[in-house]
């Protein structure tokens, strides 16, 4: 069979031996979030035509309105993974705390959690501009047969078993890594199957393109605004394009296939950063390491920073590896002056 006419489900159970677990279960985890990503995708090209654009009125743990989108792909994409019977716990950025699932034996059997941004950018709704769904899936630590505990979630990235993404754009995407490479799956929206389209998506080792919101300039560090000169510097192959949708999937996704850095530091109006560590940035950096990239805090890599909230929020910087290892050099300056 031609490799792009392979479609996911094959695609699972050609390189089970790429799942260190049983490929059955990971095969019931990724068929849970691309039938939740088929119907979420519906209502994103619907938005406009249904009552589906706009807020819902509430505000989620992050202390950001909710848009009606989001508590909707939330809603489908928790009850979706319930209903397989294979994971023991869920967490969301909609959600106060984690979501316990006990299975229809009541048993706590399940060894799976996952975490989750059921739709990231959703403010770009209602401008019809790229939306997503970022995913992380770990195995649970605690005793199968006990209900999951916040230590199940509260583990660094390393310890993941599969972490992916969703694009809502031109077309609908799913990118999705187990640890052996990256693959990318259009969905086919006549027949509502995904097609390999991308093997073996790879980050170039440098890149031109920077994406980071500058209207918060004069709130960045300073290793930030000088890497900011670096890259708007007529010197050598610079300066660099300016690229920002305000989308992680989208900035992340454009990025790994043009070549290019993703920034959001902190800020006099966020210290700590404003991506979530769990369900945003950890995703991301496994993604983003798999296909060649890098993923840091500014100084520490990602997926090494061990959790100690389950909405804790870090610095980001993800992308081209030698972009990264560059503005490295620049916090790691700024930091010793």
């Amino acid at each position: 069979m031609e490799e792009r006419n392979k479609t996911l489900g094959e695609f699972i159970i050609e390189n089970q031996n790429a799942f260190q677990y049983s490929s059955g279960e990971l095969s019931r985890i990724i068929n849970s979030i691309r039938l939740a990503a088929k119907v979420v995708s519906y209502k994103v090209n619907k938005a406009g035509l249904v009552d589906i654009t706009g807020a819902a009125g509430e505000q989620n743990i992050q202390g950001e309105d909710q848009q009606k989108l989001d508590v909707y792909a939330n809603e489908i994409f928790i009850q979706t993974l319930i209903n397989r019977e294979i994971v023991c716990g869920i967490a969301s950025e909609e959600n106060d705390d984690f979501i316990t699932v006990r299975g229809n034996d009541n048993k706590h059997a399940n060894k799976y959690i996952v975490l989750m941004d059921p739709l990231d950018g959703s403010s770009n709704i209602d401008v019809n501009v790229s939306v997503g769904t970022v995913f992380s899936v770990y195995r649970r630590i605690t005793p199968i047969g006990t209900p999951v505990a916040i230590e199940d979630f509260l583990q660094p990235g390393t310890c993941q078993v599969a972490a992916g993404y969703v694009i809502y754009g031109t077309s609908t995407m799913l990118v999705y890594t187990t640890g052996c490479g990256v693959n990318g799956f259009t969905l086919n929206p006549a027949i509502g199957t995904f097609y390999l389209s991308h093997p073996n998506l790879q980050f170039p080792k440098d890149g031109n393109i920077y994406s980071i919101n500058e209207g918060n300039y004069i709130q960045f560090p300073q290793g930030v605004k000088d890497y900011l000169k670096y890259c708007q510097a007529e010197e050598e192959d610079r300066p660099y394009t300016s690229r920002y949708i305000g989308s992680l999937v989208s900035d992340i996704h454009r990025n790994m296939i043009k070549g290019g850095i993703y920034i959001y530091p902190t800020s006099t109006k966020a210290p700590k950063g404003k991506l979530r560590l769990l369900y945003e940035c950890n995703p991301m950096a496994f993604i983003a390491e798999q296909a060649g990239g890098k993923a840091s805090d500014g100084f520490n890599r990602i997926m090494e920073i061990k959790p100690t909230e389950l909405h804790e929020r870090v610095p980001f910087f993800c992308g081209s590896y030698n972009m990264v290892e560059k503005v490295e050099d620049f916090m790691l300056k700024a930091k010793k002056e």
